[in-house]
Formats: C-alpha cells, sequence, structure tokens
C-alpha cells in the first residue's frame, strides 16, 4: 500500500510544507492570474506578508458567484497550453468551466492513484467504473487515470443499466466499483428481481462518490447501513469536487477523508470568517496547491464538515475530513429546527415503501421555509403518509408536508437529461 510520505511527518513538518507550496501559490498567482492580480490589488494585499497558513486570514475569501462572474479571469496560461475543458455540475448555480493543461491532468492522476490506494486498492484490482467519463466531467476521466497509474484495471461501464452492470461483473469479474451509493441498491434490486447470486460476485469493495455514507461519528448512516445489510462488501466515502480537483478518501480504518497535503491547504471557517476547531463544523475551505491552469485560493465550498488531526491507525498523520453535514446555501429553518438535505435524506431511506424522492424548498408568504416532499410510492396510502410523518418527528422533531407520486415521475424528475449527478433537491427559495 503507498502512502506518500508527507502523509506520515508531523502535523508541524506538513504545516512547514504546506506553507512553502503557498508562497508559491502567491506569487505564480500575482504573475499570471488576470481576477487574483486585481484581487490583491483591491484589498491591499501584499503576498510577501503572507508567510504561514495563520497569515492566510488576511485575505478575503473567493465564492462560487466569483467564479461565475468573472470565469475567464482565473485562468493562468495561453490558450494554447490547454489540452481538456470540463465544468462543475452546476448543481449550486450556472456551471463554471475549468480549464486544464497538461501538468493538471497528471496531478489528477496522481490525486486519485494516492487516493484509490488509501482506499486499500492494489494493482491486481480490476475496478468496475458506474460513472460518466463524459458530460465535462473531472471525476470520471480522473477515476480512470488514477486506477491506470495505481497499475489496477479499468472497466468503462459508465451508470445506470443494471442488466450491463451484471453482465460485466459475469464476464469480467472485477474485484471493485466505483458508483454513487444508491445505484448499489438498485443494482441489489435488480439482482433479487432477476435471481442474479451478486452476494458470491467477485465484487469485494465498492468506492462511493456523491452521497455520504457515514454519520458524525464513522457509523454507517441510514444508506450505508440498507447497503451492508443486502451485500456485504467493503464500502468506501470519497469527498471531492471539481474546484478542489482532490479527494478526501477513507482508509480502511474508515475514520474520514484524509487530506492530502501535496494536494490542497484547508481551513473550516464559522459563519464570520474565523477558523474553528476540530470537531466542530465548519464551512470547507481550499487553496489547491499544483494546478496551473484555474488555481484557487481561499475558495468556500459551501460544504459544512467536521474534521479530526488525530493520527490514523492506518499510518497517516494527515487531517481527516468528517462526512458532509449539508451546504451552507442549503440549510432549512423549518418551524423552529435547522436541517440540511441529508437529514431529510437519512430518514427516507429507512422507510419501506419509499422508492425514491425529492426534496423541494420553498418560501411562505411570511418569510419562513416550508418543505414539501414528492415520494416515489409504488403503494401510496394514508398509513405510508402516517409512517413516513412519525418517522420525521421522532427523529427530526418536525413532520414537511408529503405528496406522492409513481417512482416513475420521480426518477424523470431525478434525471434530466443534461444532468451527471441525481436531483433530490429543489431549492425555489433563490
Amino acid at each position: 500500500m503507498y502512502i506518500p510520505e508527507i502523509e506520515t511527518k508531523t502535523q508541524k513538518e506538513i504545516k512547514q510544507f504546506q506553507e512553502g507550496k503557498l508562497k508559491e501559490l502567491l506569487k505564480y498567482l500575482s504573475q499570471n492570474s488576470t481576477y487574483y492580480k486585481r484581487f490583491f490589488q483591491k484589498h491591499g494585499i501584499d503576498i510577501n506578508e503572507i508567510q504561514t497558513l495563520e497569515d492566510l486570514a488576511k485575505i478575503p475569501t473567493t465564492s462560487k458567484g466569483d467564479l461565475q462572474e468573472f470565469n475567464a479571469d482565473f485562468l493562468c496560461v495561453k490558450q494554447e497550453r490547454i489540452i481538456d475543458y470540463l465544468t462543475t455540475s452546476g448543481t449550486a448555480g450556472d456551471p463554471v468551466v475549468f480549464a486544464e493543461t497538461e501538468k493538471d491532468l497528471q496531478r489528477l492522476a496522481y490525486n486519485e492513484y494516492i487516493s484509490f490506494a488509501c482506499a486499500t486498492a492494489k494493482p491486481d484490482d480490476i475496478f468496475q467504473l458506474m460513472v460518466t467519463l463524459d458530460r465535462r466531467f473531472m471525476a470520471g476521466m480522473a477515476y480512470y487515470e488514477g486506477i491506470r497509474k495505481l497499475g489496477a484495471a479499468v472497466v468503462r461501464v459508465g451508470p445506470g443499466n443494471p442488466g450491463l452492470q451484471f453482465d460485466t461483473i459475469e464476464r469480467i469479474k472485477p474485484t471493485a466499483l466505483v458508483t454513487v451509493p444508491s445505484f448499489l441498491l438498485k443494482l441489489i434490486e435488480y439482482a433479487e428481481k432477476h435471481g442474479i447470486d451478486y452476494m458470491n460476485s467477485s465484487i469485494k469493495k465498492a468506492v462511493c462518490i456523491g452521497e455520504s455514507l457515514r454519520n458524525d461519528d464513522f457509523t454507517l448512516n441510514t444508506l450505508g447501513q440498507r447497503i451492508k445489510e443486502k451485500w456485504d462488501i467493503e464500502l468506501y466515502s470519497t469527498y471531492a469536487s471539481t474546484e478542489m480537483g482532490t479527494a478526501f478518501t477513507d482508509c480502511e480504518c474508515q475514520k474520514g477523508g484524509h487530506h492530502h497535503p501535496e494536494m490542497i491547504i484547508v481551513e473550516f471557517l464559522d459563519e464570520h470568517g474565523k477558523n474553528v476547531p476540530p470537531g466542530t463544523a465548519g464551512e470547507v475551505t481550499i487553496t489547491t496547491l499544483g494546478v496551473e491552469g484555474m488555481p484557487l485560493l481561499r475558495f468556500k465550498t459551501g460544504d459544512i464538515c467536521n474534521y479530526h488531526v488525530e493520527p490514523c491507525e492506518c499510518g497517516r498523520t494527515t487531517m481527516r475530513l468528517g462526512p458532509v453535514i449539508g451546504r451552507k446555501n442549503q440549510m432549512i429553518k423549518y418551524k423552529g429546527t435547522t436541517l440540511y438535505p441529508p437529514a431529510l435524506y437519512d430518514v427516507l431511506n429507512d422507510i419501506e415503501g419509499v422508492e425514491n424522492y425529492i426534496v423541494l424548498v420553498d418560501q411562505n408568504t411570511i418569510g419562513t421555509d416550508d418543505i414539501e416532499i414528492h415520494i416515489g410510492a409504488k403503494n401510496p396510502c394514508d398509513a405510508l403518509e402516517k409512517s413516513i410523518k412519525d418517522r420525521f418527528r421522532a427523529k427530526l422533531r418536525v413532520a414537511p408536508s408529503v405528496k406522492f407520486y409513481s417512482p416513475i415521475e420521480i426518477a424523470k424528475q431525478q434525471f434530466p437529461e443534461l444532468s451527471r449527478k441525481p436531483i433530490t433537491f429543489i431549492d425555489k427559495r433563490i
């Protein structure tokens, strides 16, 4: 199992390493970024005064809105050096274009190599990719290149189509999957319906993307439990985004996603922009390292997470990221209770009879939030509605409004034509 040397150093050594990389980044941005040149001048930032990670607090943060408004100004290289274009998913607004150089693609491959190695991947593994490699999607390409760098084999099946997925498992005998975890439940349902002995297949583990599998204490959440109850394979969580070009991935101890100090500086900020201590939820704010095309400085991701700094039993001493609690702009204040969509999903995932769902949030006439949940159910009835509301009251103290639809109707809304991810949350407040 490969562990980069920096990931076993002391916290002091890691900090000193990152401070050296930060100085290189600031110099690079001041010379090559139209956006950050203007930004430093506007805010009176002297980059020579930024010597430590603590000094980052002297620099204002960058937001998704800045990327959307000044997208092209973030580019730091000439057009002819760009070899790949991609976009963010657009789940939090208009998609943002990212341009990649050859070095950026190599960086992505290295990141996924060490991330898959973190998730116990070995050269003799065969990975079945159940994600798209097209549609301007960074992650699918990054996984493919990272697995290749690891020396393992890849089967590019793409998303959906359970029949083809199981045909591939039968023919090629892959050992691992890369997938959205909720799709594993679809696979299990398909296998049980068609008499497929999936529990005795070649699959030993799944690297799961896009959805959380764990609670704050690292126990499996409802989605993770439902998968494990049916299919006893190892489940590894990951957290990543196009903007950071880096993944935080579980190791075999499964106590949070490990930070790669070569790739990224991470801060956790409260609502006033102040750093929070370990174990306290804060907004993940990142500074990318080693990016040529469109590096970012103190970029606020919008994701709220806890973090942990104790050394891990796996031998890594790096910070570990807890599961995403929610997105800052998706916080809901409903009948005096503060909620994030994942808390609603966790309840819905545990209710028999709920096939799929979409959570809609709007503002009512008195300016407070309303929640309406559209549920796909084969047999909707008053008893199911009561069961759903009772479960919400027991877990969250409040019960949102519920409307029933056919699972096919909900599936169509979840997977619009150009979407790369299933849509489970619609915010009508914005």
